[in-house]
């Protein structure tokens, strides 16, 4: 089991105040952040930047929601090693996955851009998603699980610089929490942790810290969880994608109203907006 690293360190910061046109030097606290080397089978696949707590959880989920391993049990061995440049997660995936994986980067090798890599058309940008059952899921839960989150975030508490991925059940009580500097690393975290813990998807809705991108939407989906609920907004693509796969998608939740943007049971779905 990976030890984490210290996930916040002092800096020494100067604090202006416009009341009295003067600055202070003082102690702050700030997020740590390292990248993440992520091997299989001894491949070099992916460096991400990420929170150094949780790291298992999140190299599970990872590949999980990435589509590099099939199922959960295709994952044998995980192991997180910290190094002077960062950390380095080995995994012993099954040969089949592995012979997919391969395939994959061949088909990236000799191309550049950002974001979607690896694609040689539109249509290939834009994963397939897993259809999903959304939970019922009541405003009063929501709300719950909104006054609760907060306590819930240690490393945000002191840095101000974290998002969380809540597991929630389907009453509001926060069950799982994993914070990172990102917001994707947050949830695939969550869902590594869920799935290890062979957490049924159907008995609660994730609750992100952040915005919904196409992206939150496709690994929650991938995950087989039917709500998320986010605190800022979505996307256009990412309210398509919940509409393709029957995800109950909530948006802009605050502590007395939020925004439902698609609801598989409603005719209306702005009827329910709060």
């Amino acid at each position: 089991m990976f030890e984490s690293q210290a996930t916040t360190q002092k800096c020494t910061v100067e604090k202006y105040d416009s009341h009295t046109r003067q600055t202070t030097l003082s102690q702050d606290e700030v997020a740590v952040e390292v990248p993440v080397a992520l091997r299989y089978n001894c491949l070099s696949h992916a460096v991400m930047m990420a929170t150094p707590i949780d790291l298992e959880d999140f190299a599970i989920g990872f590949s999980l929601t990435e589509e590099i391993v099939s199922k959960r049990e295709n994952i044998y061995s995980v192991h997180a090693t910290p190094g002077p440049e960062g950390v380095t997660i080995r995994m012993q995936i099954a040969d089949e996955d592995f012979e997919e994986l391969k395939s994959k980067r061949r088909n990236m090798i000799g191309r550049t851009g950002c974001g979607l890599c690896g694609t040689e058309t539109l249509k290939q940008a834009i994963r397939p998603i897993p259809a999903v059952q959304a939970p019922s899921v009541g405003h009063q839960a929501i709300e719950q699980a909104l006054e609760a989150i907060r306590e819930k975030q240690a490393i945000n508490h002191l840095t101000g610089a974290t998002h969380a991925a809540a597991w929630c059940s389907l009453e509001g009580d926060i069950q799982l929490v994993r914070e990172d500097v990102g917001r994707h690393n947050a949830l695939d975290k969550l869902i590594g942790a869920l799935t290890t813990q062979k957490a049924d998807p159907k008995t609660g809705f994730v609750l992100v810290t952040s915005r919904a991108s196409y992206e939150m939407v496709q690994k929650t989906c991938m995950a087989g969880i039917g709500c998320l609920v986010a605190i800022s907004a979505p996307t256009s693509l990412a309210i398509e994608q919940a509409k393709q796969a029957g995800l109950l998608l909530v948006g802009f939740a605050r502590s007395n109203k939020h925004v439902i943007y698609n609801d598989p049971f409603a005719s209306d779905p702005l009827s329910h907006a709060i």
